[in-house]
């Protein structure tokens, strides 16, 4: 392991009234609330506390830039379960942190943002790197600890740990970094944790009968099911009905795709079998999900929303309950044991769906069977333009790749017990439909947020959090050149993880609405490439450039194996066709319309 200050074990924290220094308190504070990893990049706002970071057992991972360094802690959360911690200087380093925690906020990680802030005598002076930092992360945040005054530190650096447990997102420490000197008298407040319940009698009754009544029930198993560490417990709810398991948009992850009941994922580029037999429920148990409105538009052609369904909606946030979708039972409660306090309601009751459970249960496999072999067959875009473009790569030798092709290839080539991580953008949205998984905490996105250069940087907290685990991110080549220095930490610090670059030599997402709505009128949407591979070697990695399909499930395999047993970070680069995948937000586009004359053919 690089790093310039001597590394020791974890350390439990002192307990008890004692004189200690505030650095000394907020330090002793994450101790026991177990972190052993912190993100960021060093400033001498918190310099007083990081001197003694590594004797508490404590690791600070210096990143190239701050958001890169939110996304890890980002995705060390979501692996682990646990805290994820970011810190940085106070004013830019702060303010370059807003655009992940966003990301992390619809994704509902407990990110701990520490936010060391001017010094108390300097504020509304106009001094340097001052800024008013509880405002920027408002909208993002589910808790805003400011500390007033040095002896309160350990106080609210416990309730920052706290809350972002049990409000399940992001919470800010917000610290002026005077307070960090003095001496102080305090104790460390012990974690108190959340035990979350099945939800209310009643409404588990309510939904018990109406699921006893249905005779075509569908599961959604959502992003809660993966933070509850409920997929055996919706497993076992599924077999139970007999139904068939969705997994909301993005949480490819939430139920396993080696079982019989489960049926892909809903949502843009999802899967058609998933929707086609949503879209003959009855009855949807949405566990574990907000029902968010872009994971259920319209896809493939298809309206599937079932229109008259009843809707059971299980959320651990009250405020979800009936926000997007009309719900008839709405239940409070913990995905994993709403799911059990469910099956024993269930389990010894005679259900309207026993009697046509065989049925039923052919009737997924077929919808199954007819989705794989259309992904086998749909090997690359049919729409005039993709097919303009699959010509110009026969003129250009033939060395561009179909994405649909390459991403099959993946798929088949990807190792047991991966994670993967996308970033927004054409190709990797497409993924969406060929990223199957076997256990939870293994996929990432950026969510409802949408922001690019998420990928790398998330898949380096994730591998941060489970080295054992080969750890893959997928990345457009727009997206890739806001991230691609996160290469740099990898080497630098000895966290080996493999990038997948899809270098098409454009923005293709956005691309695709030009080709839609404005008569392939291109602006801004071209990309001057150099060679990602060759770039990654400058940076230390190893690249590898695909530009032949039978090259694309060996060079994964072969930079996986150099992950896990030789702790080398590879970029993969593989050139593809330009061809565009279905437009990624027809809900917000419609035809232009022009009323001077001067902008009169461009309609």
């Amino acid at each position: 392991m690089n790093t310039s200050t001597p590394q020791q074990s974890p350390q439990k924290a002192v307990t008890g009234v004692q004189k200690m220094t505030p650095s000394e308190a907020f330090v002793e504070t994450m101790v026991a609330n177990g972190v052993t990893n912190i993100f960021g990049i060093m400033g001498s706002a918190f310099m007083d506390a990081m001197d003694i970071f590594a004797p508490a057992g404590i690791r600070l991972i210096p990143v190239v830039h701050e958001q890169g360094g939110a996304h890890m802690a980002d995705g060390y959360a979501r692996v682990s379960g646990r805290h994820g911690v970011v810190i940085g200087q106070n004013g830019p380093g702060i303010s370059n942190c807003v655009t992940a925690i966003a990301a992390a906020y619809w994704a509902h990680s407990p990110v701990v943002m520490i936010t060391p802030e001017t010094g108390t005598m300097g504020m509304g002076l106009g001094g340097f790197q001052e800024a008013n930092q509880l405002p920027m992360f408002q909208e993002f945040t589910k808790y805003q600890g400011h500390v007033n005054n040095p002896k309160r530190m350990a106080e609210y650096t416990a309730r920052c740990f706290d809350r972002a447990l049990s409000e399940i997102g992001p919470t800010q420490l917000n610290i002026p970094r005077d307070y960090f000197y003095g001496e102080i008298e305090t104790e460390i407040p012990q974690p108190q944790r959340l035990d979350r319940g099945a939800g209310g009698e009643k409404s588990l009754n309510e939904a018990a009968e109406l699921l006893a009544t249905a005779k075509f029930p569908v599961i959604l198993s959502g992003g809660g099911v993966v933070m509850a560490d409920a997929v055996e417990e919706c497993k076992a709810l599924a077999e139970r009905l007999g139904a068939p398991v969705v997994n909301s948009y993005l949480h490819n992850d939430s139920f396993p795709a080696s079982h019989p009941l489960w049926a892909g994922p809903l949502g843009y580029q999802g899967s058609k079998a998933a929707m086609k037999l949503i879209a003959q429920a009855d009855v949807v148990v949405a566990l574990g999900s907000r029902l968010g409105p872009f994971g259920t538009l319209p896809q493939h052609g298809m309206d599937y929303w079932p229109k008259e369904a009843k809707i059971i909606q299980i959320d651990a946030d009250n405020k979800m309950l009936g926000l997007v979708k009309k719900i008839s039972v709405g239940i409070c409660g913990d995905a994993k044991a709403a799911a059990v306090a469910l099956l024993e309601r269930l389990q010894d009751k005679k259900l309207a769906s026993d009697a046509t459970k065989e049925a039923r249960a052919k009737t997924i496999a077929d919808e199954k069977a007819a989705w794989e072999k259309e992904l086998d067959e749909w090997t690359h875009e049919k729409d005039a333009y993709s097919l303009d473009m699959i010509e110009e790569a026969k003129k250009e030798g033939g060395k561009y790749l179909h994405p649909r092709q390459v991403l099959r290839e993946l798929e088949k080539a990807m190792p047991k017990d991966v994670m993967v991580s996308t970033d927004i953008g054409n190709i990797n949205s497409v993924a969406n439909s060929y990223l199957r998984f076997e256990k939870p905490r293994s996929f990432f996105a950026p969510m409802s947020f949408g922001n690019c250069g998420y990928a790398l940087p998330t898949i380096i907290g994730a591998k941060v959090a489970a080295p054992d685990r080969p750890a893959i991110a997928y990345a457009g080549d727009g997206a890739w050149g806001m991230s691609m220095v996160e290469i740099m930490t990898c080497v630098r610090h000895d966290i080996p993880v493999t990038a997948v670059v899809f270098h098409n030599r454009q923005w293709g997402a956005e691309k695709k609405n030009q080709v839609d709505f404005y008569n392939r009128r291109f602006v801004a949407g071209e990309l001057d490439n150099q060679s990602f591979a060759e770039i990654a070697q400058a940076m230390g990695a190893t690249g590898f450039v695909v530009d032949k399909l039978e090259d694309v499930g060996p060079t994964l395999k072969k930079a996986v194996d150099m992950q896990m047993n030789e702790g080398k970070t590879c970029v993969i680069e593989i050139m593809c066709t330009r061809e565009l995948g279905d437009p990624f937000r027809r809900d917000a586009l419609a035809k232009p319309v022009r009323f001077l004359d001067k902008y009169k053919d461009y309609v």
